[in-house]
């Protein structure tokens, strides 16, 4: 039977790891301040809003929301990032996905400054992160490796298993692990025979939002298993990717959802930007 990895234990531990950053950067003087901005009234969105101002609340980060209404243009939006952009009080900015259809969330996030992009997911960011010296890493694919790195599994070397080939997701988790020295398969709607490629996974990353579609009989004993989907099953109740309790019977770990990636990635939205503030604020020394 695989171990759980407790997701909300794990970003407990994340989270007052930057606390420690932040009191040390209160001590010069630094108070690490991040803007979010809502557009629109989705009530999961406003639900993901709300938990992550009461996490940069409780480690000591200045929060401040930006709700605009779901008629904002594209225009009017982009006026708001280039305001933040141009504010010295703000280390981090966060524009919450998805956007009203009708706005351009390419260009929104384009014109984040990527010093402040914190999500990780600007152009320039992106690019850092696939030359193999990130800056941000995006927040949920962050959250995976701390995860992997709990459960103890070896990468180098390992076969790793990624389905779901998303920008936010798929993508980075894939170019991490691959960093990691893990030999990695980019899974897909197209993918043939995917059975057979997960079963050869030492470790599977299912982020295809799509309920229980991961068969527990896929999984090769003793895999790691992490599990970034976030569905309903027909009953309504929350679910991931993965069947989870025949692919636990199988796995030597495994992420229950809710309360193991969930977590985890509001942790690390924490880390991305006491780390902003202090690449944007400290300076290094001046070589004598």
């Amino acid at each position: 039977m695989a171990t759980v990895l407790d997701g909300k234990k794990l970003a407990a531990s994340v989270r007052a790891e930057v606390r420690v950053e932040v009191v040390a950067l209160a001590a010069s003087g630094i108070v690490p301040g991040l803007s979010v901005v809502l557009v629109g009234d989705d009530p999961a969105s406003a639900t993901y809003v709300k938990n992550k101002t009461a996490a940069c609340r409780e480690v000591g980060i200045r929060v401040d929301d930006h709700c605009l209404g779901a008629e904002t243009t594209t225009e009017e939006l982009l006026r708001k990032v280039d305001a933040l952009n141009h504010d010295d009080a703000v280390d981090g900015i966060l524009v919450q996905l998805p956007l009203p259809a009708g706005i351009d969330s390419a260009a929104v996030l384009e014109a984040l400054d990527p010093a402040k992009d914190v999500d990780g997911f600007h152009a320039v960011n992106v690019g850092l992160l696939h030359q193999g010296t990130p800056r941000f890493v995006p927040c949920t694919p962050a959250g995976v490796m701390r995860l992997i790195a709990s459960a103890g599994t070896p990468l180098s070397g390992a076969e790793a298993v990624v389905l779901g080939r998303s920008n936010i997701v798929g993508k980075p988790v894939a170019a991490l692990l691959t960093q990691a020295s893990a030999t990695v398969t980019l899974c897909h709607s197209r993918t043939r025979d995917l059975p057979a490629v997960i079963g050869r996974a030492d470790i599977v990353v299912a982020a295809i939002g799509r309920a229980a579609f991961v068969r527990g009989s896929w999984i090769k004993p003793g895999a790691t298993v992490i599990d970034v989907g976030i569905n309903r099953d027909p009953a309504g109740k929350i679910c991931g990717d993965v069947e989870f309790a025949a692919a636990a019977e199988r796995a030597a770990a495994i992420t229950p959802v809710p309360g193991g990636v969930g977590p985890m990635t509001i942790a690390m939205l924490l880390q991305n930007t006491a780390l902003a503030a202090r690449l944007r604020r400290v300076r290094p020394p001046s070589g004598g």
